[in-house]
């Protein structure tokens, strides 16, 4: 059975300019190289192409996953708390069910981390297995 988890805030009004891109160990996504920031800033939900997959207040590396049944389950492996962007901490091995109308298959994924994104009803925006391009 899954683990409870507290549910995140969602920048529900950035736009896909103003995304920006994941922070690591404290840097902003404005130090990443700039196709990883181009990247992030082009993510678009799978089921809602005219909305953004959010930013960094709601997105969490998920390296591991699983499937069960006929859908994924992603497994945060880096779930790290930002207060500088309102991002809460989640524990690592939280498995989040991801529907497969949220799975973001069209984009590669140039950061070599699964990047899982939620809103604040806890409800997954887009998931980014790991991979290369």
């Amino acid at each position: 059975m899954p683990r409870s988890w507290k549910v995140l805030p969602c920048a529900t009004a950035i736009t896909a300019a103003a995304l920006s891109a994941l922070a690591r160990d404290g840097v902003p996504w404005d130090d990443q190289p700039g196709e990883v920031r181009a990247w992030f800033r082009s993510l678009m939900q799978p089921d809602n192409p005219s909305a953004s997959c959010c930013g960094e207040a709601d997105a969490y590396e998920a390296d591991s996953f699983e499937v069960e049944g006929d859908h994924y389950v992603a497994i945060i492996t880096d779930g790290r708390a930002d207060p500088r962007h309102g991002k809460p901490e989640l524990p690592n091995g939280l498995r989040v069910p991801v529907p497969n109308s949220k799975m973001k298959w069209d984009a590669g994924n140039p950061t070599g981390h699964g990047v899982l994104f939620l809103n604040s009803a806890g409800q997954v925006y887009c998931y980014v297995t790991p991979g290369g391009i």
